[in-house]
């Protein structure tokens, strides 16, 4: 089969997703353009965990080993109760001896500079925002200077509302999320750890310099806010277990990030329309239960152009993307819904004491297999 001829894309968003797709392309013979809306990325602040098979990914766009660089990698850790009691342990040396990688942690503005760096400076353009009747009417007219599409504009994506306007959109999870990187280093004990209680989820990762990226998810109504939510935390979890109160005495205000979780209401039937690809929250927004929606995200972008590059043609490549991507992000999403319920989402004192029961009695290789269900994954191969 011989391959599609690279032209133009057009990448709308300029997240994680959208320079990783942007990187695909580019090393295979498109001449790409990202414009992404934002002059600078909240959320870049904060700091993100890799499974292997983002890191995968990552290989597959050359960048896999400098990510790798400015990463740590998290070999000690689990989950435990708000005393301090281990409900399970993760071995992070059996994870890199099953898949060559333990779970990496990255501050996500070391990881969104060293994607740029693999794209040609003049490619990404800031402060544009792109939306679906600019493009149709651009379309229309002969002016969409673009072969391709790829719609990487997040989780409330205009132009996936556009392409599916039956489609109800996004949905409130019940959780609200607040994160911060510590200001100063700090030795929480472990890489990284999970702690569950009622309703109630907080953990944290170490980075390579020092610091610790600490999270705290919890059940609340959509939209509550707090004049000072560090002053909140620090009440809500003064009595749990070290590190957490360390943690967030470490924390300066102005660094908290405090978004409530949301998720697809419903999977899209179709990750494609006409020559627009759907990528990353745009098109399998999911809860960060499992920690993978970064992950998908990569995978969606390696995957969307090898399809490309095998052709034969456009509509050909597309639908092969929609049929690689859909069902496992979709999978994905449905086992992180899962996973926050019975975990972080849980209230009722029996249903708690049966999950932490049997997290304790299940077997260590449970864990990993359980990570391995998710992070197992091969790229395909890219040319160029």
């Amino acid at each position: 089969m011989g391959g599609l001829p690279a032209g133009r894309v057009l990448v709308v968003g300029g997240g994680i997703g959208g320079l990783a797709a942007a990187i695909a392309l580019h090393r295979t013979g498109w001449d790409v353009t990202v414009h992404e809306r934002a002059a600078v990325h909240e959320d870049a602040v904060a700091a993100i965990s890799l499974a292997a098979n983002g890191l995968r990914a990552l290989d597959a766009l050359g960048v896999g080993e400098a990510v790798r660089g400015a990463a740590r990698p998290q070999y000690t850790g689990g989950t435990r109760t708000p005393d301090g009691r281990w409900l399970s342990r993760m071995d992070g040396a059996a994870l890199e001896r099953a898949l060559g990688d333990p779970v990496t942690g990255i501050h996500r503005s070391a990881l969104h500079r060293l994607l740029r760096a693999a794209l040609p400076a003049d490619r990404l353009v800031h402060g544009k925002e792109v939306t679906f009747e600019e493009l149709h009417a651009r379309d229309r007219t002969g002016g969409l200077d673009a072969d391709l599409v790829v719609a990487a504009d997040g989780l409330h994506s205009r132009i996936r509302t556009a392409l599916f306007p039956g489609h109800p959109g996004t949905a409130y999870s019940g959780s609200t999320a607040l994160r911060a990187v510590t200001a100063e280093p700090v030795d929480p004990g472990t890489d990284f750890a999970l702690t569950w209680g009622p309703g109630s989820e907080f953990g944290h990762i170490r980075l390579a310099d020092g610091r610790a990226e600490w999270h705290a998810v919890l059940n609340a109504p959509a939209g509550l806010r707090h004049a000072d939510p560090l002053a909140v935390l620090r009440r809500r979890f003064a009595s749990w277990h070290r590190p957490v109160p360390q943690l967030l005495a470490a924390t300066r205000p102005e660094d908290v990030l405090h978004h409530d979780v949301h998720e697809l209401a419903v999977p899209l039937p179709s990750f494609v329309a006409g020559r627009t690809a759907l990528l990353g929250d745009a098109a399998h927004a999911m809860t960060p239960h499992l920690g993978q929606g970064a992950c998908q995200a990569l995978e969606d972008a390696v995957v969307l152009a090898a399809e490309l590059a095998a052709g034969p043609d456009l509509p050909a490549a597309l639908a092969r993307y929609d049929s690689a991507r859909r069902p496992r992000a979709q999978a994905v999403s449905r086992a992180a819904r899962q996973a926050g319920r019975m975990g972080q989402q849980l209230t009722h004192p029996l249903a708690l004491a049966a999950r932490n029961t049997a997290l304790r009695l299940a077997p260590s290789k449970a864990t990993v297999r359980a990570v391995l269900r998710h992070a197992d994954w091969t790229p395909p191969r890219l040319p160029g």
